[in-house]
């Protein structure tokens, strides 16, 4: 059961690991909010693979999708070459990514989906030159100017 005061958070990904993470509100998922998220990335000529919402379903009916669901149960996992199984393996690491953190505000989840994406996007692999790179790149911005940016959100995801 979803409560109203939980908040709701979409992660789409395609084959090529391109990914959308974003808060989508509080409780259940909607198909305008779906829409609003992704609505602009999608055809018709694509397959949408999803867990067994209904909004999934109805968004897809909506908008003339194929589209399969998989039940949470875990019993059917492919159907032929379609899978959420690239979803489920990310939303396993930024599990356990964000568990370091104990608890997170709502107020900035969308900017630690944000910094998780880039952490675990192919650019970022987990190689000591590229860590390297990134706390130099961090360090081009002074401290002041970048907290200004990010309290005002300059900083899009």
């Amino acid at each position: 059961m979803v409560s109203a005061r939980t908040k709701c958070v979409l992660v789409a990904r395609d084959r090529q690991k391109m990914t959308y993470s974003g808060v989508l509100g509080r409780g259940r998922i909607r198909t305008t909010k779906l829409d609003e998220a992704i609505g602009g990335h999608l055809s018709d000529s694509n397959v949408l693979c999803t867990d067994s919402w209904r909004a999934f379903s109805s968004y897809a009916n909506a908008k003339g999708m194929a589209h399969y669901r998989f039940k949470s149960d875990g019993k059917q996992r492919v159907k032929g070459v379609y899978h959420i199984q690239n979803v489920n393996s990310y939303h396993s690491r930024l599990k356990k990514w964000m568990d370091r953190f104990n608890g997170v505000s709502t107020k900035y989840l969308q900017h630690y989906l944000a910094w998780f994406r880039l952490i675990d996007s192919k650019e970022y692999e987990n190689t000591a030159s590229n860590k390297k790179n990134m706390l130099v790149k961090s360090c081009l911005f002074t401290v002041t100017d970048t907290n200004k940016k990010l309290r005002l959100s300059a900083y899009s995801c």
